[in-house]
């Protein structure tokens, strides 16, 4: 019996669908099934998996004569998988050798850990560099509050910590950052601090064609991880809580007095529910409002003096930062 499901949706995939493929059938770990889910493709996308089903049987091909999109086809792999563990890989993306293995291996050993991605590689229309994102666990709860931390396509999971979470079409194209940053507050995660993927960055990316869905879905999703702290996200300081986790650039002096308020609320919640680690909470925080004060829209020698004698930030800035901002409120 396979020990491992590879799920791959593919849509009008015929340009590097081949290479993807190829990609999972070169792994060092061989004993997988992988379930490609053809989303109605008009292009020559079904020939080609039609070629690699006749050559390897631990191809399987479901086929929908109705577009379903990426979040859909994933949930129905995963409710089609009979393993245990579960791999996911996009269709313009690629494989490192030993990738499968690997993560096997670290599940394997590490019981209580249910998700596992590695670092990983972009290439194609931007230059090449390897994303590095947070490794381990407490790490990565607090890097979820400003970015998902996991690189979905170098995926490993447990089907059984999942519950009744799923990809949310509604989220699309952030639906992994959805589930993902729900799935941490139930399970231990990972990332392997070695790139064992190639991510392929064109103009077709998803994340491209539907950038603005995906604004409004991080935020919405960023909201949500608040419930942690008791905050409701219908609170009337949301935002000021959010910018004190995530970055906003160009916040006016008093939202930005407003921000370390929500800051100061934020470490005090945190001291009550302890859900994040605390020194780590505060460390990120305190970063988030030194660059949201370093890149405020405005100044003046009243906010400078705020800054100086009440914020509690001014002390923690880089001297080139304090003669920066000292200038800029002058003039």
């Amino acid at each position: 019996m396979p020990e491992l499901t590879v799920i791959m949706p593919v849509y009008n995939g015929e340009k590097h669908l081949e290479e993807a493929v190829n990609s999972v059938l070169n792994q060092t770990y061989t004993n997988f099934t992988l379930l490609v889910l053809n989303d109605n493709s008009s292009d020559s996308t079904p020939n080609i998996l039609n070629r690699y089903k006749e050559q390897d049987h631990r191809v399987h091909v479901v086929s929908k004569t109705e577009n379903q999109g990426p979040a859909n086809l994933r949930n129905e792999g995963i409710k089609l998988a009979k393993t245990e563990f579960i791999a996911l890989l996009d269709a313009d993306d690629i494989a490192l050798p030993t990738r499968f293995e690997k993560q096997i291996d670290f599940l394997k050993s590490n019981p209580d850990v249910g998700v596992c991605g590695t670092w990983f590689t972009v290439f194609g229309d931007k230059k090449e560099k390897v994303l590095k994102h947070a490794i381990d666990h407490e790490a990565l709860k607090i890097q979820f509050l400003s970015s998902c931390g996991i690189g979905n396509p170098t995926v490993m999971f447990r089907k059984s910590v999942l519950g009744d979470l799923q990809f949310e079409h509604q989220y699309v194209p952030a639906e992994d950052y959805g589930l993902w940053s729900q799935l941490i507050a139930k399970t231990k995660f990972h990332n392997i601090p070695e790139s064992l993927l190639r991510y392929r960055w064109h103009p077709g990316n998803i994340s491209q064609t539907k950038k603005v869905n995906l604004i409004k879905s991080e935020i919405l999703i960023k909201k949500r991880q608040l419930i942690h702290l008791g905050i409701d996200e219908n609170d009337t300081n949301i935002n000021y809580y959010l910018h004190a986790v995530s970055l906003k650039r160009k916040l006016p002096i008093n939202d930005i007095k407003q921000v370390i308020e929500a800051a100061k609320t934020l470490k005090n919640l945190n001291l009550k529910y302890k859900y994040y680690n605390q020194e780590l909470f505060k460390a990120h925080i305190d970063n988030i409002l030194i660059r949201t004060i370093r890149n405020a829209k405005s100044y003046n020698m009243a906010f400078f003096n705020y800054l100086k004698k009440e914020s509690g930030y001014f002390s923690k800035m880089p001297i080139i930062d304090k003669i920066v901002i000292f200038f800029k409120s002058l003039f």
